[in-house]
């Protein structure tokens, strides 16, 4: 099947689609011998792709590591404010990993890493409603809160999907509160509970599907089992 360029060159570890499509527009990249111009669509199979004279490798291996990301790194290959990425947890490999999904800056826990992106669309994609498990702790905490998350509201003009929500500790006007969604909107928790007037003051992804983080330490990674692979590839 045909796919647009800067989707190729991103799956197979050359950039970004965003860093793709500016090598597009500069006229570094050729198709079948011919300038490529954004639009165009290939089938790196068969067809001849070309990034500044060198012609486009072979698929990668997917590679795919789970991360528990610490708070104060943010979830990009680079940062133009200087700011610690998540890329700086991950070993030294030749292929050009990127975050699946986000956290926030100041979010913390399960993070998948991969060159992969067919299965990186796979997982963050609405349509697949992959589960997404948190943990948060919350102050301004009133009894009968957590059935005020569980309320539908709009976010970014759009339902959300009704979230699963548990109390799991409380103590005076703070609490612990375990959360299940399906998408994963611009920062979607922490909007919810100031909907629901409470404040969150930790959040911490801890499963992702049927991933879990487990006892992984924060800052750590480990490559996925052959399991864990299996259940990915079967999304």
């Amino acid at each position: 099947m045909a796919e647009r360029l800067q989707k190729i060159l991103a799956e197979r570890g050359v950039c970004s689609r965003r860093k793709a499509e500016t090598l597009i527009r500069e006229g570094r990249v050729r198709l079948n011998g011919a300038a490529a111009h954004l639009g165009d669509t290939a089938r790196p199979e068969q067809d001849v792709i070309e990034v500044d004279g060198v012609r486009l490798g072979a698929a990668p291996e997917s590679v795919v590591l789970m991360v528990n990301k610490p708070r104060g790194y943010v979830c990009t290959a680079s940062d133009e404010r200087g700011r610690k990425t998540v890329l700086e947890l991950a070993p030294e490999r030749p292929e050009r990993l990127y975050p699946v999904g986000r956290l926030d800056m100041y979010s913390e826990g399960l993070l998948l890493l991969t060159n992969d992106g067919t299965l990186a669309q796979k997982l963050t994609h609405p349509a697949q409603q992959v589960e997404k498990v948190y943990h948060l702790w919350v102050s301004g905490f009133t009894p009968g809160a957590e059935r005020r998350l569980e309320r539908p509201i709009v976010l970014d003009g759009r339902p959300i999907c009704p979230p699963g929500v548990r109390l799991l500790h409380q103590s005076g006007g703070t609490a612990m509160l375990e959360i299940t969604i399906h998408e994963g909107r611009n920062r979607q928790i922490r909007r919810m509970c100031q909907s629901a007037g409470l404040t969150v003051t930790r959040l911490k992804r801890i499963r992702e599907g049927r991933l879990s983080l487990g006892g992984l330490e924060p800052g750590c990674w480990r490559l996925l089992t052959a399991q864990e692979q299996e259940y990915l590839n079967s999304l």
